[in-house]
């Protein structure tokens, strides 16, 4: 009986001193109240369960969602659901055990988050958390919290707002503002093709212009020198024609006269020739 009960003890204790470190979690060792700087990974772990626990601490990136009121530069509060996205350093974790402990999202992140996103919303308007200030809000609480929890052991990944509610009559006048800036663009996007369009046909024109302008030229210069060359070739025909070609041709003209079957009557003055047919 006696030794059934301590095999029974021997079970339940070294059952009692097992445990498994998840991948994800790192293992921090607490002996007698005194923490283990060195982390446990992922594994199975044997310990004396009489004086040492191991705490696990989650290492993977979590998603922590907050809905807050924001308050704007013109002293509005906007609803905003809002996600922080954050890991605990590994090599970190015994100091957030000892120093913040296992409750460190409400003790720390959670704290630092809404003084960051307070001070940093107030900052800006409230149209500018609904259009494209609003990464920029985002950046800039990221950056407050990597500052005063990177030291910790926090890894600040993100913080990402994913939705504002706006008081209905400042959400209808963002819509109303946006829609304005939307046909201004469109306005002026219009303009510029327009521009771009007479631009175009003023190009075409100028070509056509200056197209015709050498054509005319080109017919010019050519008429020009048709002109020269007629000019020439009549100076050329009058240089060449003298008394002796005058009468050489009278006589040429005579002869095919005298050789011709029909009857003429020539009356001349012996220098040039007058034909008249006979009745």
């Amino acid at each position: 009986m006696y030794r059934r009960l301590v095999a029974v003890l021997s079970v339940v204790l070294f059952s009692a001193g097992c445990t498994v470190v998840r991948p994800g979690e790192v293992g921090v060792k607490r002996t007698l109240g005194r923490l283990d700087d060195r982390i446990i990974p992922s594994g199975p772990r044997v310990f004396n369960p009489l004086v040492t626990r191991v705490i696990k601490v989650p290492i993977q990136t979590r998603n922590m969602e907050v809905n807050l009121s924001l308050p704007s530069k013109e002293g509005l509060n906007i609803s905003a659901e809002i996600s922080i996205l954050y890991r605990v350093k590994p090599e970190m974790a015994p100091d957030i055990v000892e120093t913040i402990g296992l409750n460190y999202e409400r003790v720390a992140i959670m704290s630092v988050f809404r003084s960051a996103a307070a001070d940093v919303s107030s900052r800006y308007l409230a149209r500018d958390m609904y259009t494209s200030g609003r990464l920029e809000i985002e950046h800039e609480i990221a950056d407050t919290m990597r500052n005063l929890l990177g030291s910790r052991g926090f890894d600040i990944e993100a913080v990402l707002l994913k939705s504002i509610s706006l008081p209905n009559n400042l959400f209808r006048a963002i819509e109303s503002k946006l829609e304005a800036e939307q046909q201004v663009q469109q306005m002026a996007f219009v303009l510029e093709q327009e521009k771009l369009e007479a631009a175009r046909l003023r190009i075409e024109a100028e070509g056509i212009r200056d197209a015709n302008a050498l054509r005319a030229e080109g017919v010019a210069e050519q008429r020009r020198i048709e002109a020269q060359g007629i000019r020439d070739a009549n100076e050329l025909i009058g240089g060449g024609i003298d008394e002796d070609l005058i009468r050489w041709q009278t006589i040429e003209a005579f002869r095919e006269l005298s050789t011709s079957s029909n009857t003429k009557v020539i009356i001349t003055d012996s220098e040039s020739p007058l034909m008249i047919d006979a009745p």
